[in-house]
């Protein structure tokens, strides 16, 4: 398990490169609370991806780096990346699958990576493709959310909650492959475990819940997760060290619907003028349905995760279709 050492050590490879997104309040807290938005989708890349990416590819060596990166994703982390290698100087190939967004694929093509789109198959496949290519290639893999070097990185965006508001009572965190919660989890729970750290997913993707409540990882068919418009939270199963931070530092997770998840869409553009794909207003959906399920709190933090959104997607979510 990571340290805070390793989060700080992360921070400072991280500085000038990451945003130090700032905490907005919520002009709509409930009675007695104060709720704010860190809004990871000002991120160079529109995600927190950046963190996590950059992080593991400046801790390698000089002959891992001659090699090139490689690494598989259906959006942000494939941006964050591609980002990273640009600044270092380094070889990027991203696995991707068709059905990921144009816009991040676009956007992963124009900071010079080679993209490899795969037509069909889910997350195994993607990662067993990229592995295949990085054997043949050489190149070093740079996991999405399954590695601890990736964790640290993420941590530092709980690092920045707790140097803004060092009393902050709750904070709501999406959870894909549970890299971000790894991340903000450990910082926040090593530095003051009676700060609540809930974990929110979409209904069809609630692969987390149902591991933090049996007990054991669970997986669910990609049928299923592919259904939801959270497209950066269909990943199927938690990687195996994910879950061990989640039953660590994770209070709980709760669920909301895709309803709910696109109304969080359109009232975070047009009341907080802020645009954020779904993956990212997760955590808002929680807070304005499901705050009778979340723990008694005065200062709570909701993590917007990504502002990368299909523009289409978002004009019919800002047009009621």
């Amino acid at each position: 398990m990571i340290l805070l050492d390793d989060i700080s050590a992360a921070q400072k490879r991280l500085d000038g490169v990451a945003v130090k997104t700032g905490l907005l309040p919520w002009s709509d807290s409930a009675e007695g609370e104060q709720w704010y938005l860190k809004p990871e989708g000002l991120q160079p890349i529109g995600a927190f991806k950046l963190r996590g990416g950059y992080n593991k590819i400046a801790t390698l060596s000089d002959a891992e780096r001659s090699r090139g990166v490689i690494a598989f994703s259906s959006g942000n982390h494939a941006q964050g990346v591609a980002y990273a290698a640009r600044l270092l100087g380094i070889r990027a190939v991203i696995v991707m699958p068709a059905r990921a967004p144009e816009i991040k694929r676009l956007k992963t093509e124009a900071m010079g990576a080679e993209v490899v789109v795969l037509s069909e198959g889910g997350e195994e496949q993607w990662r067993a493709h990229a592995e295949a290519l990085a054997a043949q290639q050489g190149l070093v893999m740079v996991p999405p959310f399954n590695d601890e070097t990736v964790i640290a990185g993420n941590g530092t965006c709980g690092l920045e909650i707790l140097d803004e508001m060092p009393d902050v009572d709750m904070v709501l965190v999406p959870i894909g492959g549970g890299g971000l919660i790894s991340g903000i989890g450990a910082a926040l729970k090593m530095s003051r475990p009676e700060i609540k750290i809930i974990g929110v997913e979409p209904e069809l993707a609630n692969d987390a819940q149902l591991s933090l409540q049996q007990g054991k990882l669970v997986a669910l068919p990609i049928e299923q997760t592919k259904q939801t418009a959270a497209d950066g939270m269909r990943a199927t199963q938690l990687g195996d060290i994910t879950y061990r931070y989640i039953r660590e530092y994770v209070d709980d997770i709760i669920t909301v619907n895709e309803q709910e998840i696109r109304a969080a869409v359109r009232t975070l553009a047009l009341d907080s003028r802020l645009v954020a794909e779904p993956s990212g207003a997760v955590p808002v959906a929680a807070l304005l349905n499901r705050r009778e399920e979340l723990p008694a709190a005065k200062k709570i933090v909701a993590v917007i995760s990504g502002g990368n959104i299909d523009p289409q997607l978002l004009a019919d979510i800002l047009q009621g279709a």
